[in-house]
């Protein structure tokens, strides 16, 4: 396995640690978000969501306004930037110096964050292929990139997702894009391998099983499993009885080297993280002890 080459992406001017994995709290300004518990629209709501990721340990927060979920509505970029103008607002009201991303596909809704709220993180569910400026709007806005391997749109991803080769595939989609972002000067790129977008649940098991070989890229490594099918709908269950099922895959994915836990449930997700250091930092010290 690969060593990631750096452990800091830069954030506003300031260095964040990726050493240690950090964990990416949800917060949606959405009525139509898949899992419940997670849509915020009031003002009240939304601060104390707020209050709660900050409280629970999260690095980053993580802020959608448009719902990804499979079939899901196609909001105008008018109703998304207003739903993120209210969000953001009471976000820099409440946290001013918190580290947010922006969960968004469009470059035109990218840069009102950035340039109007100091949003740090542009995480691309599309990898610009929902929007042919949207490469070149990170490279300008000089920002870190997150980007997710999707098949299809949210609109139909999960009608017939169909691959000859998964991982192949997944890896010449990523090699391809890091090399037109590394072209336009973007310098800190982080990789989401897509779980549930544009896959069966078999697909997210097989890449599940590969993960750690993300790590030939020498970038970050995001992973969302959060509460999604790929746990419920194989156990029999819903997003709201998932929260073992996510710990669980997290787990997993920490110790095939994930940098970036995004989750609805951050405390249980930062309890996770330290639970893998602890052992981690155990194993590497009988090492260097013997």
């Amino acid at each position: 396995m690969k060593v990631l080459q750096s452990k800091y992406i830069n954030v506003n001017g300031s260095l964040l640690d990726l050493s240690s994995p950090c964990v990416m709290g949800i917060l949606n300004v959405t009525p139509d978000s898949f899992y419940a518990g997670s849509r915020m629209q009031t003002e009240a709501d939304i601060t104390s969501r707020i209050g709660q990721i900050v409280a629970e340990g999260a690095a980053i927060i993580d802020v959608g306004a448009y719902s990804s979920r499979p079939n899901a509505e196609n909001v105008s970029p008018a109703e998304e930037m207003e739903r993120l103008r209210m969000g953001l607002g009471i976000l820099r009201k409440v946290q001013p110096d918190a580290i947010v991303s922006v969960d968004t596909f469009r470059a035109d809704v990218a840069r009102m964050c950035v340039e109007e709220y100091g949003v740090a993180i542009i995480n691309d569910i599309a990898a610009g292929e929902m929007d042919d400026d949207m490469f070149r709007t990170v490279a300008d806005l000089n920002v870190p990139y997150i980007m997710m391997h999707m098949q299809g749109t949210p609109q139909n991803m999960q009608q017939h997702p169909h691959y000859d080769n998964l991982l192949k595939e997944v890896f010449m989609y990523f090699a391809r894009k890091v090399q037109q972002l590394r072209d336009l000067g973007v310098k800190d790129i982080i990789l989401d391998p897509g779980f549930g977008f544009g896959k069966t649940i078999e697909h997210n098991y097989e890449l599940l099983a590969h993960l750690e070989e993300f790590r030939i890229f020498e970038l970050p490594l995001l992973v969302g499993v959060s509460r999604k099918s790929m746990i419920y709908r194989l156990l029999g269950t819903t997003p709201q009885e998932a929260l073992n099922g996510t710990t669980v895959l997290d787990t997993i994915c920490l110790l095939k080297g994930a940098d970036i836990l995004r989750v609805h449930d951050v405390r249980e997700a930062v309890e996770t993280v330290k639970i893998v250091e602890a052992m981690n930092a155990a194993r590497s010290a009988l090492i260097a002890n013997n």
